[in-house]
């Protein structure tokens, strides 16, 4: 870890801990950032605090088990006047606190209109009352899948827009922000290449709050990058050297400033999926995708994960069946346990099925409840 990633990680810890936002953060630690740098002092022990290592085997210490709302978002957008299940931000806090969680990430701020702050909570005063929440049922905001601004070069109210959510991560206590998205959808090298610009100078951005910046990942971005062969009507290459798009972004993307969060489940849809391309020869290439070997490559790039499990199912398009934490065949152990630097990464629960709709309105948190346990679980 460089010296500019250290002072941001002990310096968010430190922040996050305390509950300060940016401006008073800077004002408290004024003159203390050599000490932080060094790797002594008080920043340093509260870095270390949160790291939360585990121990006797454990693959995920208890500080870092999380789950990404998203997974219970019928249980926070339900009516709690409707229902005597946990609805709304708050009472989901409290259930998810009770099962063991200590982090969370978020995927927006919305609920329903009747549970209690009302139905936006994006918002100053919102992100406050959330914080409160939080602290509450000893939980820890990881990240949000919120605004990232789709414009490039960015437009004024865009860029304004972006920092009041940096401002309200900070509230939050927040040591990361990104997006549920890809950084482009496109196959070809020039549109990465304009992707990264755009993420480097945001990454930029987010780091002087003292938030890492992150990507998050699906199958299509493990494809073959097209950056060969002839080129089609449009002066496009219509073939591959091999690389896939979310390597070539990480070799273009400021590792100090723009970092990844794999979504596990599609990383391995993309094994299955993506094996083969045309090289610029036009010869058929087999490359198998290596989902572990590419976050030990740079395993600090990939500070949260979506921990989402799959049932293997070579008959459908994907090869695997989203089912709970710990009941697929995805090898969670031998991933956990061979990426390295344990302690630091921030596996978040997630599993988009998981509500059950008005047959079996409490299934999220109960899936919840079990994923938790197999987290918990989990050896190596």
């Amino acid at each position: 870890m460089s010296a500019h990633e250290e002072e941001i990680e002990i310096g968010g810890a430190l922040r996050r801990g305390l509950g300060l936002n940016r401006r008073q953060f800077l004002a408290a630690t004024t003159g203390v950032t050599a000490v932080a740098v060094t790797g002594m002092g008080p920043l340093a022990s509260a870095a270390r605090a949160a790291s939360g290592t585990g121990s006797n085997g454990t693959l995920v210490p208890p500080s870092k088990r999380g789950i990404i709302l998203y997974t219970v978002r019928d249980a926070i957008s339900r009516d709690p006047l409707s229902t005597n299940l946990p609805s709304g931000f708050r009472r989901v806090f409290e259930e998810l606190g009770r099962i063991g969680y200590r982090q969370v990430e978020f995927a927006g701020y919305g609920q329903h209109a009747n549970a209690e702050g009302g139905a936006n909570l994006e918002t100053v005063e919102g992100a406050r009352l959330l914080r409160r929440w939080l602290d509450d049922n000893g939980l820890q905001a990881e990240g949000n899948h919120g605004f990232i601004p789709g414009s490039w070069p960015l437009t004024p109210p865009d860029l304004d827009r972006f920092k009041q959510v940096l401002e309200i991560a900070n509230i939050l206590g927040l040591g990361h922000m990104g997006t549920g998205n890809d950084p482009t959808g496109s196959s070809y090298k020039a549109d990465w290449d304009v992707a990264a610009d755009k993420w480097n100078y945001l990454g930029s951005i987010a780091s002087a709050a003292g938030i890492k910046l992150y990507t998050h990942n699906h199958d299509t971005a493990y494809n073959f990058l097209l950056d060969s062969g002839p080129l089609d009507a449009l002066g496009r290459p219509t073939r591959s050297s091999g690389i896939r798009k979310l390597e070539y972004f990480l070799t273009i993307a400021d590792r100090t400033n723009v970092y990844l969060e794999m979504d596990i489940f599609w990383a391995y849809v993309a094994q299955f999926k993506y094996r083969t391309f045309t090289a610029a020869d036009g010869s058929k290439q087999t490359n198998i995708f290596n989902p572990l070997g590419v976050v030990q490559a740079q395993t600090k790039r990939f500070p949260l994960f979506h921990a989402k499990d799959g049932k293997s199912n070579p008959a459908t398009g994907n090869g695997y069946d989203m089912v709970p934490f710990g009941t697929g065949d995805i090898d969670y152990a031998g991933f956990f346990s061979g990426m390295g630097a344990k302690g630091y990464h921030n596996p978040m629960y997630e599993q988009d099925n998981a509500p059950g709709g008005a047959t079996d309105p409490g299934r999220s948190l109960q899936y919840a409840e079990l994923s938790y346990k197999n987290l918990a679980a989990l050896r190596g």
